[in-house]
């Protein structure tokens, strides 16, 4: 009795043993006429085995590609393919790089210190000053956006300068939205959002039922 213990490692398991040991001794045949008929046998039934595969518009590409991956590229044949290089199917992909952008204030995101440094480059002006209170009131929304129930506009004012490296303020007599006024259109927007979710998991649950 043959174990598996004593049998060699199966490389594409979805294939099963029969096609591994059909390809192993296909890599022993000596007449390359005999080897190549016996190939294109082998990824004819491989085709059959994994119907999935013929999803791909590539997936005779891909027959082959795993045939020389279970041969362990020994298999020498005539591919319509290019062989495939070893190093490169077994070859560690590159790391992305993760970018290391420190966000001062998490809950305002990095998009706002974009666009905060590109203020800074504005020509005081009113059109400067319209762009500082729409980004205050900008801070203001997102930090009440965060579960919290109010804040002072000192706070929000800090945080700008913070930000901004005290290169953008706001006019004295600028008043920021009002805060009951924010957290009412935030709540509106949570509820709209909550129902027209509610509404398209009955219709999903409706069109299962049918």
């Amino acid at each position: 009795m043959e174990y598996n213990t004593a049998r060699n490692k199966l490389v594409i398991s979805e294939y099963g043993r029969n096609i591994q040991k059909m390809i192993e001794y296909t890599t022993t045949i000596e007449d390359s006429e005999k080897r190549n008929k016996s190939a294109n046998f082998i990824i004819n039934i491989m085709a059959q085995m994994n119907p999935r595969i013929r999803e791909s518009g590539d997936y005779k590409h891909k027959l082959w590609d795993h045939m020389f991956m279970i041969s362990d590229f020994k298999l020498d044949v005539d591919s319509p393919y290019p062989k495939p290089s070893k190093n490169i199917l077994y070859s560690k992909p590159e790391k992305i790089p993760y970018q290391d952008n420190h966000i001062k204030f998490r809950h305002y995101g990095k998009n706002i210190e974009k666009i905060i440094n590109k203020a800074i480059e504005y020509e005081d002006g009113p059109e400067k000053d319209a762009l500082i209170k729409t980004i205050a009131n900008h801070l203001k929304k997102s930090y009440l956006n965060w579960n919290r129930d109010s804040v002072n506009d000192e706070l929000i004012l800090d945080h700008l300068a913070s930000l901004s490296k005290d290169n953008l303020k706001l006019n004295k007599e600028v008043r920021l939205n009002n805060t009951s006024e924010i957290l009412e259109r935030n709540r509106r927007k949570k509820f709209v959002s909550r129902k027209r979710d509610s509404s398209s998991n009955g219709n999903y649950t409706r069109s299962r039922k049918k």
